[in-house]
């Protein structure tokens, strides 16, 4: 009964010196940051909100979707983190409706965060190409850098 005592309280002491800290949680926003991207209307130029947005994005091994919306200001959208230059995004007004075809170009850099979340990417030298222009009839670049997810980094004209 001795030993037993002995065992469980170096299994209970064992199990309070593994818990480690909270530093590997990476919840306050040090990841990789998605691109902003808003809308506006191509006769005023002024912001609009779409009734519905359809999103799908090309992350090199085919076009995933990444599901609709409704009543959107601005959406945010992961870029591709492996070494391509390049992502291609596809919207939609509609589900069924016609699509848009933008080429979104950069250059990335790695940057270590800490253990928990390791390295992001930074893109920098934004450019964006329409390559199918319907629905979306213009695009416009905003903030060419990507750091963090506050500023929006194209607008697209519809």
């Amino acid at each position: 009964m001795k030993y037993f005592k002995f065992l469980l309280f170096i299994c209970f002491l064992s199990m309070l010196c593994s818990c480690g800290g909270d530093d590997d949680i990476c919840e306050s926003g040090e990841g990789t940051p998605r691109m902003k991207v808003a809308f506006k209307t191509l006769l005023t130029g002024k912001e609009k909100t779409m009734d519905s947005l359809y999103v799908a994005v090309d992350y090199g091994s085919g076009k995933i979707n990444l599901g609709g919306t409704k009543t959107v200001v601005s959406t945010l959208i992961p870029l591709r983190v492996d070494d391509s230059p390049y992502t291609d995004v596809y919207f939609k007004e509609t589900k069924n409706g016609s699509e848009s075809k933008v080429r979104i170009t950069y250059t990335t850099k790695s940057v270590y965060v800490s253990p928990g979340c390791g390295i992001k990417k930074t893109y920098d030298n934004l450019t964006s190409e329409l390559i199918t222009p319907n629905p979306v009839l213009k695009v416009e670049l905003g903030q060419n850098l990507i750091e963090n997810e506050d500023k929006t980094n194209l607008y697209l004209l519809f």
